[in-house]
């Protein structure tokens, strides 16, 4: 119970009610996803509204895997970013920022030594 688990167990822990399992959620790391079977909308809300995971399934188990414009990934300790469809694309790309200006509309009032007067420079800006 201390590590990941990626094997054939699944520890069942007995709780009192919705709000001790949010509870032991929050006490640690954030989960890689987190189910929850049975409850209703509220419940499922709370839940939501609650707890921070990688991912989220109500009343199946590792079906979100199984659609791949759902993006499945971790947050915090269980790993970042996502994969699957564009979520996995945007994560394994590097999105670059690139400015390109022409010299030709290049002012020297740019560059020091500043020779504007404060209020004209104010003037200009609004």
């Amino acid at each position: 119970m201390a590590d990941e688990l990626f094997g054939p167990l699944l520890p069942v822990l007995e709780i009192n009610d919705l709000n001790d399992a949010i509870q032991r959620i929050q006490k640690q790391d954030k989960p890689l996803a987190l189910y929850l079977f049975g409850g209703d909308d509220r419940d499922q809300e709370l839940v939501l509204r609650s707890t921070h995971s990688g991912g989220v399934c109500f009343n199946d188990v590792l079906m979100q895997c199984g659609v791949p414009d759902l993006p499945f990934g971790g947050v915090g300790a269980s790993g970042m970013g996502a994969h699957h469809g564009e979520a996995g694309f945007r994560t394994f790309s590097h999105e670059r920022s690139v400015l390109r200006r022409p010299f030709w509309l290049d002012l020297p009032q740019r560059y020091p030594p500043y020779t504007l007067k404060p209020e004209t420079f104010r003037r200009l800006l609004s």
